[in-house]
Order: structure tokens, then sequence, then C-alpha cells
């Protein structure tokens, strides 16, 4: 049935279960735009990673060096991370529907652009084009949840957005390689994955809503359930804030752990998506159709643990467990497993051991998406945006520093082993902050 005819159907149901005094059936709507959401933020991240896949050919044709490779990497980080909060505002102010439209058109004319790239130059501003233009998608999807999803089920929410980080990555490793080995040439296949995004910008205009009320597929009782959810958090919460600037959040614990947190998270995110197949080539000695594939069973895992762990989180939540203990308790438990299974690689010399090491080591890391649910109940649905911005915004500054520094590591050392254990301390950092946040206070209230 296509969305329109159910959209008639959904409100026929629901006239006629009004008329009779029943109760209609919410729709599931809510569940459907986020699923396009993991396709949107999956397709981001193949464009995103595509470079890490296609970079041992693109060093050779540009002839650079570790510290340049380190630099082009950073590119896209730079500007991604600088427009974080810009766009955060522009988020609230005008809509995360517009905004996500612009960015993901704008995003796949400059993966396009980058397929046409004649040196080191012309590929570092294509790449910091790409950042410009991805930056609205993240704090976008925050805003959605909030707008969108009843209060129990956020975790499935943040983490169904966010999920589309390891599968875009892991997707990408095959997807990329295939299409060079099929085209030939890495250009095309960049040029190919640039239209593909362009294309899902416009259905993205076309199916996406700021609010459920304005979605012609969602019936009566899928936006009362929402909307009673909103209330209810309001009832204990106070009511929703209007939209604020960002310095009140300064003066909380709880805004600089989501930051540092976010921090950490993405030093060993961003360090391995950048890095990752680099390492396997060159350490561990595989091929690019390994490679492809090895990053693909990586990411794939983080995929995967992603999904679980918000299933776990909101099973938890509604059986009356509260938000601190489950958080706390998840992402604790998370990032132990992902500090030693780091450790563990920096140990092992065995190709095989060392991607199920990183494997279990994306399946808990991917865990900590869970933060895509926090600017919400920090900020509240107006200042959703903002917040996410802020804390996109620190895990990107991650996201620059951490291929700059491991391609220093890597050219002074001449090895990995260094860079494995940066990416130790990201851990460290994370696993502190995401014990001492708290998730269950509104920092600014009405």
């Amino acid at each position: 049935m296509s969305l329109q005819n159910e959209a008639t159907a959904d409100r026929t149901a629901g006239a006629t279960d009004t008329a009779t005094g029943s109760s209609a059936k919410p729709t599931r709507v809510r569940w459907r735009l986020f699923i396009l959401l993991l396709i949107l933020v999956t397709v981001n991240y193949v464009d995103r990673g595509s470079i890490s896949v296609a970079l041992p050919i693109i060093q050779k044709d540009f002839h650079l060096s570790p510290e340049l490779v380190g630099l082009l990497l950073s590119a896209f980080f730079w500007t991604y991370a600088l427009m974080q909060v810009p766009v955060g505002y522009l988020i609230d102010r005008f809509g995360p529907r517009k905004v996500v439209t612009a960015s993901c058109i704008g995003w796949g004319a400059a993966t396009a652009a980058s397929g046409l790239t004649g040196g080191f130059l012309s590929m570092f501003i294509a790449r910091s084009a790409i950042g410009v233009t991805e930056a609205g998608v993240m704090p976008a999807g925050g805003k959605l949840n909030a707008l969108w999803m009843h209060s129990k089920e956020r975790g499935r929410g943040a983490t169904i957005l966010d999920a589309g980080a390891p599968l875009g990555a892991g997707v990408g490793g095959i997807l990329i390689t295939w299409l060079i080995a099929s085209t030939g040439s890495w250009r095309y296949s960049f040029i190919i994955a640039g239209v593909a995004t362009v294309v899902l910008g416009l259905f993205i205009w076309w199916y996406v809503r700021d609010n459920p009320r304005a979605h012609k597929a969602v019936n009566d009782a899928e936006a009362e359930y929402i909307e009673t959810s909103h209330r209810e958090e309001e009832a204990l919460t106070g009511p929703v804030p209007t939209r604020r600037g960002l310095a009140q959040y300064l003066r909380f614990r709880s805004f600089w752990a989501m930051c540092f947190g976010w921090l950490g998270f993405n030093g060993v995110f961003y360090g391995l998506l950048t890095w990752g197949p680099l390492y396997l080539a060159q350490a561990k000695h595989f091929d690019l159709k390994t490679v492809g594939w090895s990053t693909f069973v990586i990411f794939g895992a983080g995929f995967v643990g992603e999904i679980l762990g918000g299933t776990i989180a909101d099973k938890l939540r509604s059986r009356g467990f509260g938000a601190n203990l489950v958080m706390r308790s998840m992402l604790g438990f998370a990032a132990v497993v992902v500090t030693l299974g780091l450790v563990g690689v920096t140990l092992v010399g065995d190709p095989i051991t060392a991607v199920i090491l990183l494997s279990v080591v994306l399946f808990f890391l991917r865990w900590v998406g869970l933060f895509w649910a926090v600017p919400a109940t920090l900020g509240g649905r107006e200042n959703a945006g903002v917040l996410g911005g802020a804390m996109n915004l620190s895990g990107n500054i991650a996201g620059f520093i951490t291929p700059i520094a491991v391609g220093f590591i890597v050219g002074a050392t001449g090895g990995y082993t260094w860079a494995l254990l940066y990416f130790v301390g990201s851990a460290i950092v994370m696993g502190a902050a995401v014990l001492v946040l708290d998730y269950s206070k509104r920092l600014v209230r009405a």
C-alpha cells in the first residue's frame, strides 16, 4: 500500500472509531520515520567514510605522506564541528525538516565533486564542503527524536538514528570497494554515491515532517499517544522551556559530561573510522577486498550492538528502573569493555584476533549512541537542536584532532601501537563522563 493510500485509510479508520466511540489503534509512522533516518545516516557515513576505504589508492595517486593523510582525513571534521552550534540554532528556529533536506542535497553534491579533484588541496576543499553540509543531520535527528518519540521509546529512537553510523561505515567498506572494482576508479564511485544522496534528499523532503500532527499518515491515536507522553514529561519536569541561548547551560555539570562523553566516544569511533582501513592494510597486510570485508564485520558489529543497546535500555526503563541506573550501568560497563578491548588489540599480533577484538569494541562502544536522547532530557524539545549541536561539536573536536594526531603518531613511530593507546585514553574519558551525567533532570526550567 502506498503512503498516500495508507494515510487515507488511517484517517478513515480514525473517523469511524471516533463516531462509534471506540479508540483507534495508533499508526506507527514514527517508526517508519526513524527507519528512514537510519537509512539517511547510513548513507551519510558511506559518503563520509568513502575516503578512508579508497585511501590506499588515493594516497598513491596524490603522493601523500602520513602527515598529509591525517590532515586530509581531518578536513571534514573541522568544518563539521564548527557548524554544529549554528546549525542547532537553525534547527530550533526553522525546524528539522528544512535543515536535514538541505543538508542531504548539499553533501551529495559535495561528495560527487570530491570525485573530480586533482590533488591534495582540491580534495581538502571538497571534504571541507562535505563537513559543512552534513552538519545538520545528527542534531536534526535528535530534535526529531524529541518531537516524535514517546519518552519510553527514545532510547530506541536514539540508537536507530545513530546506528546508521556503524552500518554506513560497514556497508561503505563493501559498497565503495565494489564500486571501485566495478568502475575501475575511485572517482566514479564518489560521483555515483553523491548523485544517489541528492535523490535521497528529495525523498526526505517529501516524507519528513516537523511534528506528528503535520504528517498525513499519522492518525489521531498515534499523535495523542506521543502528545500524552510530552504532557506526562512536563508534569514531572515542569513546562518545556522556551528557546534559550547555549550560555545558560554552561554552568551545569551534566552539560559538560554530555560533551566530554561524546568527545571520548568519537575519539575512538572516528579514529577507527578514518584510520582503521589503513591500519588493516598496513599493519595487518590486508588487500583492498579483505579491508572492505573486515571493515564490514567490525562496524556491522557496532550496528548490531547499538540497536540491541537501545532495546535493552527502553525495556529496563519500561520495567520501572530509573534513567540514571539504566544509563550509568549500561554505559559504564560498555566503557570498561571498550577500554580493555583496545588494550587487547595493542597486544595481539594475529590479524583475525585483532578484527574480532575490534568488533567487540564497536559492539559495546555504540551503546553510547543512547546519548542522542540526552539533549531532549537536558533541554526539552525546544532546545534539543542547540544542545545536540553542542554535543556534536564536542564530539567532532575529537573528529578533527584524532586523524591529525594519529597521522603524526604513525609518522613518528612507524607503527600503530601508540595510536591505539590514544584510543584507550579517549575511552577512559568517555567512561568517566557517562558515570557523572545526570540522565533524569532538565537543566533549565521554563
